[in-house]
């Protein structure tokens, strides 16, 4: 299968990239804006087994051009797109009263408008039944617990889920399905940044397990659905 995966720098999108690359039928396709971190991604993916295939891209979603520069170098690789798990975030945690237009823009420019962008770009290269995830947050669940500081967050999150609902409907009659992982707390470095101190329930590895698998089998039973992944209620 050919796989796309956002934010596989670190945290849960580095560990999903490691567990797809692992079965060498697939060509897993890593994007993220540090090209150090992906140079390690590549490393202890070939370490682990030198006949994986993944291909490092370093491009920031949010400004760069998807159509000149990231498609190219997908599609002299490959004619179709199986799977794109959308994980790239942006977590700014602030107070309300001290967020600027800048942490507006930017936050809904990474967790909404570059899902937009590049599943748009994408559309004419996806196989029959392919899947895209894109990974929300219970933030961004309505009736969910929310968190003082991450109205931002949290609204591009919902934002997000809406966005799904809508793909899914216009690309059945393509048979491409569409889901939203609403994640509740993951040990990764995002969160760490973000809450300092703060112990999650899950590892980034945990949840990357449970991504993989629906990845691969999701479609099967769910299409424009927001599912939330979390131990904890509401």
């Amino acid at each position: 299968m050919n796989i796309i995966i956002t934010g596989a720098s670190r945290g849960i999108g580095f560990e999903l990239a490691k567990m797809f690359a692992s079965d060498t039928s697939n060509k897993v396709f890593a994007i993220a804006r540090s090209k150090e971190k992906l140079d390690r991604l590549s490393e202890e993916v070939k370490t682990e087994n030198v006949n994986s295939t993944i291909f490092c891209k370093n491009f920031d979603l949010k400004s760069g051009n998807i159509q000149k520069e990231l498609l190219p170098f997908i599609l002299e690789k490959v004619s179709s797109v199986d799977i794109v798990i959308n994980n790239a975030g942006l977590l700014i945690n602030r107070a309300f009263a001290e967020l600027t237009d800048e942490d507006f823009d930017q936050t809904f420019s990474v967790n909404v408008k570059s899902v937009f962008r590049l599943t748009r770009e994408l559309l004419p290269y996806f196989s029959a039944n392919a899947h895209i995830v894109n990974i929300s947050s219970m933030g961004g669940v309505q009736g969910s617990a929310k968190f003082p500081g991450l109205s931002l967050y949290s609204s591009s999150k919902g934002a997000l889920g809406i966005l799904t609902e809508c793909l899914a409907e216009e690309l059945k009659d393509r048979s491409i399905k569409v889901n939203a992982l609403a994640l509740g707390a993951v040990q990764t470095e995002m969160l760490s940044e973000a809450f300092p101190g703060y112990k999650a329930p899950l590892s980034a590895t945990e949840m990357a397990d449970f991504i993989h698998d629906f990845a691969l089998n999701g479609h099967r039973y769910f299409n424009g659905k927001i599912l939330p992944i979390s131990s904890s209620t509401p």
